[in-house]
């Protein structure tokens, strides 16, 4: 036999090995799963709710306006550290200023015109003194000459004499007394014009404080919205008056966030929480959480979800939390972008299991796979499912030698990639942890292969 036809024979014998190898291989990894594994551990966990936002004094005062005028001075700039009681800016005050100087002359005269009123009050009560003492001398008087004149004394003339001038007495108290009123209430009205001209005086003195402004309160200028030479103007009814400036005390620092609606139920007020702010890259600030939002967010508007406003939306929705940051620098600003990581829960010396090992189930695919018919494919849950049907369970596949069995577990609290587990498995049990492909698809009793090696990265189509 020639040489070539050797080889030709010898090569179509490896060919038939090769594909008899092929088959054979196929055969026995057929239906076979592969699949990567972890396995349950005890260890400290931690539940923490990630929420951003941006920082806020807890303590702010916008400076609004209180009255007509141009700007004239500024007195302050952006970032400027105040004390309570310090100028912040001047408005024209010609007039006011006017208003306040004829007032005080005002006062003046009323006070000069109530120290007449007094003097003639004093006058006319004197003179009724004097004119009661005549009263009594022409009264002792009259009555002496009755009984002069009834044992025939004196004349009859000066008898009507004596009368005449006890009647002119008497007239002459009585002009006294009405004198002596009519002071008095000169003089009450003196005084009443002089407590109006001061309730004028103390309007004008307000409307010339209202063109200068100060301070409420300590801080730092954070904001101006106004430049010198533009006009304030008050507010009105309903109508808001010009905003001039923002103060904000930067003594306590918050971290105002939004949390998720599905995270809020698990945030209390006083939960520790560490906050990071991107103007300051590198560091973590101690927190805690001091203020829990009872009214939902709109997340795309923002404002407050109310049954007027949501009756027929699904919009997401957050909840504002108030995170008071406890060694806050005094080199940050309102406004800056933060992110605070809220410690809801934790436990020590837990099983925990990855999240992505959870799966869930249908009780009727259990059934079958139980009985070798399930055709079906089920996603698998990054979360255990709390608002599923009746039928889910939630699990996780447990290595059985070469095959997986499908474990129903309980959980409790989650971190960021692991989860606790409170009934189903034990410390060390082996659990298949991924792919997501293979969990998606993976049925209760199926072969598996376990293969850890770190998975190409897939596009992103797939």
């Amino acid at each position: 036999m020639k040489t070539w036809k050797k080889v030709a024979i010898g090569f179509g014998v490896a060919i038939l090995a090769l594909i008899a190898f092929s088959i054979v291989r196929y055969e026995l990894n057929k239906g076979v799963v592969t699949v990567q594994s972890g396995t349950v551990v005890r260890q400290d966990l931690t539940s923490i709710v990630t929420a951003s936002g941006e920082i806020r004094p807890k303590n702010y005062t916008n400076v609004m306006g209180e009255g007509f005028g141009k700007i004239t001075e500024i007195t302050v700039k952006e970032g400027d550290h105040i004390k309570k009681g310090d100028i912040l800016l001047h408005l024209e005050n010609i007039q006011p200023g006017a208003d306040v100087q004829a007032q005080l002359a005002s006062i003046q005269m009323a006070e000069a015109g109530m120290r007449v009123a007094d003097a003639n009050y004093q006058s006319a009560v004197a003179t009724q003194a004097q004119r009661q003492s005549d009263l009594e001398k022409a009264k002792f008087d009259w009555e002496r000459s009755q009984q002069l004149y009834k044992a025939q004394l004196i004349s009859k003339q000066d008898f009507d004499a004596s009368k005449a001038v006890y009647n002119g007495a008497t007239a002459a108290l009585n002009a006294s007394q009405a004198q002596v009123e009519q002071t008095r209430a000169a003089r009450e009205q003196s005084r009443s014009n002089a407590e109006q001209n001061r309730a004028v005086l103390t309007h004008t003195k307000d409307v010339l404080r209202k063109t200068t402004y100060t301070a409420p309160i300590d801080g730092i200028v954070s904001y101006i919205a106004v430049r010198v030479g533009e006009n304030v103007v008050p507010g009105i009814q309903n109508a808001e008056g010009s905003f001039l400036m923002t103060i904000s005390d930067m003594s306590i620092v918050t971290a105002e966030v939004k949390v998720d609606e599905t995270d809020i139920t698990n945030v209390r007020e006083g939960q520790p929480a560490d906050v990071t702010i991107d103007a300051v890259p590198g560091k973590i600030f101690k927190g805690h959480v001091s203020q829990v939002g009872e009214l939902a967010i709109l997340r795309t508007s923002g404002q407050a979800a109310t049954t007027q406003t949501t009756a027929n939306t699904q919009e997401a929705r957050d909840f504002k939390v108030v995170v008071t940051v406890d060694n806050a620098p005094t080199s940050i600003r309102p406004g800056l972008s933060s992110t605070a990581k809220i410690q809801t829960a934790q436990k020590q010396a837990v099983l925990t299991i990855p999240i992505q090992a959870l799966a869930i189930r249908t009780q009727k695919e259990l059934d079958e796979a139980k009985q070798g018919k399930s055709d079906g494919v089920t996603l698998a849950a990054s979360k255990p499912a709390k608002s599923g049907t009746k039928d889910d369970i939630t699990g996780v596949f447990v290595l059985r030698g070469k095959k997986v069995e499908f474990i129903p577990v309980q959980t409790g609290i989650s971190g960021v990639t692991d989860i606790e587990v409170t009934s189903g498995l034990r410390e060390g049990d082996e659990i298949v942890t991924g792919s997501y492909k293979a969990l998606r698809t993976l049925k209760p009793g199926a072969s598996i292969k376990v293969d850890n090696t770190v998975p190409k990265r897939e596009d992103s189509t797939t």
